[in-house]
């Protein structure tokens, strides 16, 4: 089942988010209108707003209230996406030139400050000191994470436990926030609220794994980009992690510095393939996976909850 038919119940509000996205980016400044329209164009899951809108059907729903939070959520999503092109000097997304390829990091930056503003402004819509105060948490943690990623790069000497601070804070607290903030704006109770947010963290971390481990198992044609683009970036994702246990690997992997060329680095990306990482790494993301189907467990059976369920399976066993 393709993911969108696992909450196809949502499309005309899906598509209601997808117009509040458009007339958000459109900034007076043509510039700036245009960055924003083109990260619009360039697709992606909309797992946040997604999330959002799922989240809130455990509470009082209404789309008018919740549509704010939903588009918060992508703007902050999209914009983190800017600021990391700019981090890792990053020529392609899903397939396409990202901002700063296509105009400089000077543009790239503003554009992603300004969706950022935008979100903010966004939320000041839904009056609830509380979700404010998460967001600005969320945000705050969203930073830190690419600071430590930048500190962190080409270091081959990082442990799990760094690694996994890291994805925490760069992927699944977003989602993790997302479904919290659905619930909160519907109103759904402490209890539902708590269980969401494990929920959606659960689920986020088991995305960014699997990511992980598509940037060296997927083609570039998938991928959008080329594949080991994270390795060649100094970014130590999980596989390498795992790989660098292994003393002929880590002799090869260890060499990788910002001088290193797609060749060079071709024959580790065909090492680590091979290796037992890859595996490993699919058993940690489906031990998140498998906290995130017991959590649900735990909520009312809806539709919406067999969607969540649905799309979590979706999130262990994609490919690309």
């Amino acid at each position: 089942m393709k993911l969108k038919m696992m909450y196809s119940f949502l499309n005309a509000d899906i598509g209601l988010i997808e117009k509040e996205l458009e007339a958000t980016v459109q900034a007076e400044h043509p510039l700036l209108r245009q960055a924003g329209v083109e990260l619009l164009q360039a697709g992606g899951k909309r797992l946040r707003p997604v999330f959002v809108l799922l989240a809130g059907k455990f509470g009082e729903y209404d789309i008018n209230r919740i549509k704010h939070v939903a588009v918060a959520l992508e703007l902050i999503h999209m914009a983190s996406l800017v600021h990391d092109d700019v981090i890792d000097n990053a020529e392609l997304r899903r397939g396409r030139q990202t901002i700063k390829a296509k105009y400089d990091n000077k543009i790239a930056m503003y554009t992603g400050d300004f969706l950022f503003a935008r979100a903010l402004a966004l939320m000041t819509k839904l009056e609830n000191p509380v979700a404010h105060k998460i967001l600005s948490h969320t945000m705050v943690e969203l930073c830190i994470g690419e600071i430590e990623q930048i500190k962190d790069k080409y270091n081959f000497n990082q442990d799990l436990r760094t690694y996994l601070r890291r994805i925490k804070r760069k992927t699944a607290l977003l989602i993790a926030v997302s479904c919290q903030l659905g619930a909160i704006g519907a109103n759904a109770s402490e209890d539902i609220q708590k269980k969401l947010y494990l929920f959606g963290y659960y689920v986020g971390m088991s995305f960014q794994i699997t990511d992980d481990i598509l940037d060296f198992t997927a083609t570039e044609e998938q991928l959008g980009k080329p594949a080991g683009s994270d390795l060649l970036q100094g970014n130590i994702t999980l596989p390498v992690l795992l790989a660098l246990k292994n003393l002929e690997i880590r002799e090869s992997i260890s060499a990788i510095t910002k001088d290193s060329t797609e060749s060079d680095i071709r024959p580790i990306i065909d090492m680590i393939k091979t290796s037992s990482s890859i595996e490993k790494s699919f058993e940690l993301s489906n031990l998140y996976l498998n906290k995130a189907f017991k959590i649900l467990e735990e909520l009312p059976n809806n539709k919406t909850k067999t969607a969540l369920n649905n799309i979590a399976k979706f999130i262990g066993k994609r490919k690309f």
